[in-house]
């Protein structure tokens, strides 16, 4: 039974908003760069001399017929001579005429086939390189997209685009080349021939034929691509409801939902089913008139011809050289179809992958952007306000400073825009109104890479890569070498816990980090970030999700790494940021307080009573470590944390 609908809580996953679809003549320029590309004159010369095979193979395969019309014409010919009473004629040099003639068609039945393994042997390196560099300018361009983008798109969505994408264009590339472009070029020659040496009814009858032909396939193939694009469309839904369920499969386990999850992706393979279903059954009506086409053709030529032979028009051989070509031509004509068809299909794969290409990125560098210099590593807000959504203000009229060396913690409940300054810092997202500064340089005018090269951050929920602890560490400097990477898991409190297990630093660590405890993925992070060496740090609430315990032991970690460094802290638990230089209070994106912790305390107003609530839970907790450890203790810590906002 179905409890809900999908239709309308899933978005399309072959749209984007704001980014037109794209026509297949774009979509053909789009690749044309990829199949030529500049400065890369080996792959060039390959096209070229994938070209020339091409021309000389279909050259040879339309002279096969011609070929063997004059040995079957000769043999006649000698037949007739045998049966004379003329012995001038020597029937021995006829016969190694024919057997000239026999070596030559086999030739001609040769070239073809080895010239097209040797056109495939040099094309295939200029597919490859095709498919390797646009399968990595769009995930580099994914990668280079905004946050907004990311945080509205699904990842099992975005790898199947780029997987189906880079699969097309290959297979693209491969039809053309090897199947339309020789077919096409052998019908012209054929026609040329036989419009200079025969009558006019046998080019009408195979220009109609073809054209007729080409005309239902393409106009009924694309009548049923919007069988395929739907087939698409719920297979990337399905793929990313399996993905993002498995992802979140202890949410799943949470709430019990596994009955909920299986319904939404039996939703999706139903759709999916369906769609499958009427594209196999228009396929067979499509393939059932190509063949009407193709016999029809042929019979015609046929009967013409035979006509023509008992007039007397036409020899055995011409007879046999026309009834050739047609099963030349519409052998190769069939899979024209069938190529056709997956060229369009294959058009379909690449259309959401294309249209990620288009995506411009919403934060971008300036043309004459340069290098974040950095030597004090002084960071100024100024005026800063900003917005998510229209009519959703987020940041007003921010003003503060950090100078160097020093640290500025900013508080205040969820949803106030603590977090948001961290973001707009590494410039995820650009400010609508103020600036900010590092170093007296507006981060808008500044390359991002040099900008995010300059901090580290520890964020409050470190989602890690499903490898080694080592591997996880040294991300934060992948040039490091194996001594520095422990010297940063010492400096983070991790190291001795690391050699403790059985595979110390080439230990996995799981999916996103989940076999490792809260702790211990902070740990790691803070070993990542202490490797980068950033002169700013940005500890982004690195402590919220642990125990009191665990907490300070992190803590300790902390104001080691953030020693001589310029420190961004946004807090939940006050606790954590007592010997802060200056704390910030942030309340509906407002600076409504600023001072040290005990200035605050003193000046009684939201810091303080925030100080009060925290600490009557903290000593709460402490009363009842020795009764609740572990996940109770963590879980009641974060439950008190709630209560305190």
């Amino acid at each position: 039974m179905e409890h809900f609908s999908h239709a309308t809580a899933f978005a399309d996953p072959l749209s984007i908003d704001g980014v037109p679809q794209r026509t297949v003549w774009q979509t053909v320029k789009s690749i044309l760069p990829f199949l030529w590309p500049k400065q890369r004159h080996d792959m060039q010369a390959r096209v070229v001399i994938a070209v020339a095979c091409l021309l000389l193979g279909r050259t040879a395969n339309v002279y096969g017929p011609i070929v063997l019309k004059d040995l079957i014409d000769g043999l006649e010919s000698l037949v007739r001579t045998t049966q004379s009473i003329d012995i001038t004629l020597d029937p021995g040099s006829a016969i190694a005429g024919l057997v000239s003639l026999a070596l030559m068609y086999g030739l001609m039945v040769f070239l073809p086939g080895a010239l097209t393994e040797l056109r495939s042997a040099v094309f295939t390196p200029v597919s490859e390189f095709a498919q390797r560099v646009i399968g990595l300018k769009a995930f580099s361009h994914i990668h280079d997209l905004s946050m907004r983008f990311h945080l509205d798109r699904r990842t099992g969505g975005l790898s199947r685009a780029i997987e189906r994408g880079t699969r097309a264009l290959q297979q693209i590339t491969g039809l053309f080349a090897f199947n339309i472009a020789p077919t096409l070029f052998e019908i012209g020659l054929v026609s040329v021939y036989l419009a200079v040496t025969y009558p006019v009814k046998y080019v009408l009858v195979i220009l109609i034929a073809v054209v007729g032909y080409v005309a239902f396939t393409l106009i009924f193939t694309e009548w049923r691509t919007k069988f395929r694009r739907e087939m698409v469309s719920q297979e990337s839904r399905a793929t990313s409801i399996g993905v993002d369920s498995l992802l979140n499969f202890e949410t799943v386990k949470y709430f019990g939902n596994e009955k909920y999850e299986a319904d939404r992706y039996n939703d999706a393979l139903l759709r999916y089913m369906d769609a499958a279903v009427k594209s196999q059954d228009t396929l067979g009506m499509l393939n059932a008139g190509q063949l009407i086409a193709r016999v029809l053709c042929q019979v015609t030529i046929l009967v013409l011809a035979v006509q023509d032979h008992a007039a007397g028009q036409l020899s055995t051989g011409e007879v046999v050289m026309i009834n050739t070509f047609m099963l030349q031509l519409f052998i190769p004509l069939g899979f024209l179809g069938s190529s056709y068809r997956m060229i369009r299909q294959s058009m379909v794969d690449m259309e959401y992958m294309f249209q990620l290409l288009d995506l411009n990125p919403e934060v971008r560098d300036d043309t004459d952007a340069a290098p974040l210099k950095v030597n004090q590593g002084e960071i100024r807000f100024k005026d800063v306000s900003f917005t998510y959504e229209r009519g959703r203000r987020v940041l007003s009229d921010i003003n503060f400073s950090i100078d160097e060396g020093r640290t500025v913690a900013v508080v205040g409940p969820s949803g106030s825009g603590k977090s948001t300054l961290s973001r707009l810092l590494y410039r995820f997202y650009d400010t609508q109104e103020g600036s900010i500064f590092i170093d007296g340089q507006d981060i808008t005018h500044v390359t991002q890479a040099s900008l995010r090269n300059t901090i580290g951050i520890v964020p409050q929920d470190t989602v890690l890569f499903n490898d080694t602890i080592r591997y996880n560490i040294r991300y934060g400097n992948p040039l490091a070498t194996d001594m520095e990477v422990e010297n940063a898991a010492k400096l983070a409190s991790i190291h001795d816990f690391i050699t403790s297990l059985p595979q110390g630093y080439e230990t996995r660590v799981g999916e996103r980090g989940l076999k490792l405890s809260g702790g211990e993925k902070q740990r790691v992070a803070i070993a990542r970030t202490v490797l980068k060496n950033p002169k700013i740090l940005v500890l982004d609430e690195a402590t919220s999700a642990l125990d009191i315990k665990t907490e300070r032991e992190i803590q300790a970690a902390l104001e080691e790494v953030a020693k001589n460094r310029t420190t961004l802290v946004i807090a939940h638990r006050l606790s954590t940021i007592v010997n802060a230089d200056e704390i910030l209070v942030l309340t509906a994106g407002e600076i409504i307080e600023r001072g040290s912790h005990l200035a605050l305390v003193k000046a009684d107003g939201t810091y303080a009573e925030m100080w009060r609530r925290q600490k009557e839970a903290a000593d709460e907790i402490e009363k009842i470590q020795e009764i609740f450890t572990g996940d109770e203790l963590r879980s009641l810590q974060i439950e008190a944390d709630k209560l305190s906002e």
